[in-house]
């Protein structure tokens, strides 16, 4: 009988590095991006909403500035805005949502805490911060991006920790006199992995758009800066002149969240292979 293992192993590892690597050649990308561009961002090198050229592949924007150069520079921001608080949503949703678990009167809590944030919409939410934090830039962003989407992950956290939080080695750590602490790091947390990968994967994604929308709302950066966000609403009178002022920079912003989500899926499984044993 021929062993299969192997094949099937190297298949497996294949089928992965396909879902991932565009991942990380679009944030490698986006972070590469300001030292990449062929031209200065604010500087103009065509006619305003020129097509695209020799000059500019992708023609000019509504001041004559290179749109590819200001693609390439734009995503940079968006990027690290979302990896961050994507860890910040996930990190806090890990810890309330396990505390919940482990201790019901608090979790009620918590849920009541999140019912209430769940009910503000999110361009809502990050008006009412934006307009009370007329300075913060992207730290209000940030802020606010945190506070609304907290609530959805402390709630998907906390019910994936339940029967965690309910077996028998965690209540025999319990019983034994361990602290809270050491259930929520040692004992509930390590057998949430699976959970808290997929839900990163989802927290960036939701980031990449609260982002998105906050610029182009203009809470955030401002002209001339490069972003993504701010591009489409800068170029959308240009449209049908040069169409690829508004498509370019709204593929990319597509393209991003859609290849970090599925490089997060793609790692669920392995992940929830080596956490499934404990449980």
């Amino acid at each position: 009988m021929t062993d299969t293992t192997v094949p099937v192993a190297a298949t497996a590892r294949r089928r992965l590095a396909l879902r991932v690597l565009p991942a990380l050649l679009l944030t490698a990308l986006a972070l590469a991006g300001p030292w990449l561009a062929p031209h200065a961002i604010d500087a103009p090198v065509t006619a305003p909403y020129a097509e695209p050229g020799s000059e500019a592949l992708f023609g000019g924007d509504q001041l004559g500035r290179d749109v590819l150069s200001r693609v390439l520079a734009g995503g940079r921001e968006l990027v690290v805005t979302s990896l961050l608080v994507a860890v910040l949503v996930t990190a806090a949703a890990a810890v309330l949502g396990a505390i919940s678990a482990l201790r019901p009167t608090v979790g009620r809590i918590v849920e009541r805490a999140a019912d209430v944030l769940m009910l503000l919409p999110a361009v809502l939410g990050i008006l009412l911060i934006a307009l009370s934090w007329p300075d913060g830039g992207r730290l209000a962003v940030v802020t606010a991006s945190f506070f609304l989407g907290v609530p959805y992950a402390v709630r998907l956290v906390a019910g994936a920790a339940a029967p965690v939080a309910a077996s028998g080695y965690v209540e025999a750590a319990a019983v034994g006199g361990e602290r809270l602490w050491y259930l929520v790091v040692r004992e509930v947390l390590p057998n949430l992995r699976a959970t808290l990968l997929a839900l990163f994967g989802l927290r960036f994604v939701a980031a990449v758009y609260l982002v998105a929308t906050a610029g182009f709302l203009q809470v955030g950066p401002q002209p001339p800066a490069a972003d993504w966000a701010l591009m489409i609403r800068e170029n959308s009178g240009g449209i049908l002149l040069n169409s690829w002022a508004v498509l370019a920079p709204s593929i990319a912003i597509g393209l991003l969240a859609m290849s970090v989500n599925l490089a997060a899926a793609a790692l669920v499984p392995m992940t929830g292979r080596k956490a499934v044993p404990a449980l």
